[in-house]
């Protein structure tokens, strides 16, 4: 059990983790426009389990770090590249499903957002396990993720810090992260949001397609 002393030495560093991931909690990427995408043309049920292979793949992140995946990214480049590469893919592939709904009918949503997909379907034909693994899936292949993660732990994790200070930045840091992009998930599958979606959705799926173009794009072809 550390000391009181011992918890005011690295509290400074522990809370300026959560700053860090606070911010890029903020700043548009790929897995808050994916969920957002999730949330607005497939409702509630399907946007909260998107958060939540959101937040696992965060809380998967931050573990991996803790234990070397640092020190193996700077020892294998090649495992970078391989991260970059899937990650590309995986943002051209939802390009692709984005630009697919843009070009089709803009929905039909009842007043809660649950009902109706962009396509027409219930959003209840992908499990609930599915979206969950979507989620995941595209934060596992963010290399975004995984640079900010090496940057949280390097901020408040120092050389002979004991282990506890990097465990309460891991599993602090992975509950603030599955909390605010639950609190996404449910913010855009409110009424308000889906009565601006079904006004706009071929819009902002576009724009969602193109974001996702651009960023797949430049994984790929950058070094």
């Amino acid at each position: 059990m550390p000391s009181l002393a011992e918890i005011g030495l690295y509290l400074p560093g522990i809370l300026l983790s959560y700053a860090a991931l606070l911010v890029g909690l903020i700043s548009p990427g790929p897995a808050l426009l994916g969920l957002m995408g999730v949330s607005l043309e497939q409702g509630r049920f399907a946007g909260q389990r998107f958060a939540l292979g959101i937040g696992t793949g965060s809380f998967s992140i931050g573990l991996l770090t803790l234990t070397g995946l640092s020190a193996v990214l700077a020892a294998y480049a090649d495992a970078m590249t391989a991260i970059r590469i899937f990650g590309g893919l995986y943002l051209l592939w939802m390009s692709y499903r984005a630009f697919r709904t843009a070009f089709r009918k803009a929905p039909s949503a009842d007043p809660q957002g649950t009902d109706n997909a962009t396509d027409g379907t219930s959003p209840r034909q992908i499990s609930g396990r599915g979206y969950y693994f979507r989620g995941l899936a595209l934060h596992l292949t963010n290399p975004k993720a995984i640079l900010t993660w090496i940057a949280i732990i390097s901020i408040g994790f120092h050389q002979g810090a004991p282990l506890w200070v990097g465990a309460a930045i891991v599993i602090g840091c992975g509950m603030i992260s599955t909390s605010i992009h639950l609190l996404y998930a449910t913010a855009f599958s409110t009424a308000p949001a889906i009565s601006i979606y079904r006004r706009a959705a071929n819009w902002i799926n576009g724009v969602l397609g193109v974001f996702f173009a651009v960023v797949g794009l430049r994984l790929l072809v950058n070094r």
